[in-house]
């Protein structure tokens, strides 16, 4: 039996693919989380054997829960949503650990191929963002948000959902003056000098939606 847990901040998301998951023999839904840091305690609690993460969400995004379930050496293996024709750093989640990646518009059959496939031990790219990671192989046309270290990009993407510094240092457990300097290094990075154009450009390369508490100035 392949045990699974939903991790994403949609509901109509997790129902439809509950719904999918619970109708096969062989898989079997233990939980759901609906952000990233309820998302890790779940995981941690349960164990099981794929986790399907949402790229997008808050308090911890895919990306950060990804990390830390390696980081803590869970046996759990992660597979990240994302929507249709977005494919933000793909190449960043599977070096963090994920062990999959599909499109929440996929197919029924894909999904449970993708869930199986991973519980089996393999890796499974969705075709678009196994093509996204081709192209980009090929002709060097990438995101720039891929030249960020993890711990850049996760401050990256806590300063475009409008938390300051101090809220950032408390979040990741570091000091306002790490914080800065992995501030300064990303905008170094991408060019920029503000975290509104950071927004900007995070918008126009699918990094992450933009919340309604998103930086104004």
């Amino acid at each position: 039996m392949i045990r699974v847990v939903l991790v994403d901040d949609h509901e109509l998301v997790r129902t439809g693919f509950r719904m999918i998951l619970s109708q096969q023999p062989d898989i079997e839904v233990v939980g759901e989380a609906a952000d990233g840091e309820q998302g890790l305690a779940l995981i941690r609690k349960t164990v099981p054997d794929v986790a399907l993460v949402d790229v997008h969400m808050p308090r911890l995004t895919g990306l950060e829960l990804t990390d830390r379930a390696r980081k803590y050496k869970l046996a759990t293996r992660i597979v990240i949503l994302t929507v249709v024709n977005e494919a933000p750093f793909p190449k960043r989640l599977i070096q963090a650990g994920a062990s999959g990646y599909v499109t929440k518009a996929c197919a029924a059959d894909e999904l449970l191929r993708a869930v199986r496939q991973v519980a089996d031990g393999r890796r499974y790219l969705a075709p678009d963002v196994a093509e996204v990671l081709a192209m980009g192989a090929l002709d060097g046309d990438r995101s720039p948000f891929e030249n960020l270290s993890t711990r850049e990009l996760d401050v990256a993407m806590k300063l475009c959902q409008g938390q300051d510094m101090q809220e950032i240092a408390a979040h990741l457990k570091l000091s306002a003056k790490t914080v800065a300097t992995y501030k300064y290094r990303l905008f170094e990075k991408l060019g920029v000098d503000n975290p509104v154009a950071l927004a900007h450009l995070a918008q126009l390369h699918g990094v992450l939606d933009i919340p309604k508490r998103a930086v104004q100035g």
